[in-house]
């Protein structure tokens, strides 16, 4: 599984801008968003809670990367083996998750 580490969210997202922008797909449910969200200039957000990704799984971009994210990291590993499994091949888990990036990178993202 491909994960990438908060400190290097901002240099993938770069990287990547040029070609195709990436997917910041936020798995959380709706509560835990209203708390805060990863954006970052060159990236789009999505928020869908992991329990309907399959229901909308026909709304992905095949071609573009996808970084998925929750709250540490657990949920978004389960989807990142599944969107595998399903054929995406540019897909990441953040590991850590939101409470990483608060904790390492952007402390105003409350944590809970």
């Amino acid at each position: 599984m491909k994960q990438l580490a908060v400190t290097t969210l901002h240099s993938f997202v770069a990287q990547q801008e040029a070609s195709t922008p990436v997917l910041l797909l936020d798995l959380r449910e709706p509560w835990e968003t209203a708390m805060g969200t990863i954006t970052l200039p060159g990236a789009h957000t999505r928020l869908l809670p992991m329990n309907s990704l399959p229901d909308h799984l026909d709304e992905l971009d095949r071609e573009q990367p996808i970084v998925c994210i929750c709250h540490h990291g657990m949920r978004s590993a389960q989807v990142v083996a599944f969107l595998s499994r399903q054929g995406f091949e540019a897909v990441y888990n953040l590991a850590g998750g939101t409470d990483a990036w608060s904790a390492q990178v952007d402390p105003q993202l409350p944590r809970y």
